[in-house]
């Protein structure tokens, strides 16, 4: 199990990567919340960090934890993202995979 941390000036980590939690993409430690996701909602969708917080029960300082570790590791948060991008498509070729709610099987009642 590897480890990885942003420096956030206090004693214990709290932006960790494990590659058995989210495939090793990093997160706010004790979540399976990604520092990409966080990401996609404050600057994504313009949502405040204290939404963020309070919407997934984090402190608001994880919250801007994990901004400032997307901007201080552009290039891994690049590959995550591509990695991400190639699975989607990866799956939307694949007809046996669901991406979406249109590809659930239609129920007759």
């Amino acid at each position: 199990m590897s480890e990885t941390t942003s420096s956030n000036g206090g004693d214990a980590p709290r932006i960790v990567r494990t590659e058995d939690v989210l495939g090793g993409d990093p997160r706010i430690d004790g979540t399976r919340i990604s520092v990409l996701f966080v990401y996609e909602r404050v600057e994504g969708r313009g949502l405040e960090p204290r939404a963020v917080a309070d919407r997934h029960d984090l402190d608001v300082a994880d919250v801007y934890r994990a901004l400032a570790y997307y901007h201080e590791h552009p290039s891994e948060m690049a590959a995550i993202r591509d990695e991400r991008e190639q699975n989607l498509d990866a799956a939307r070729s694949d007809p046996a995979v669901a991406t979406g709610p249109e590809d659930a099987p239609e129920t007759t009642e």
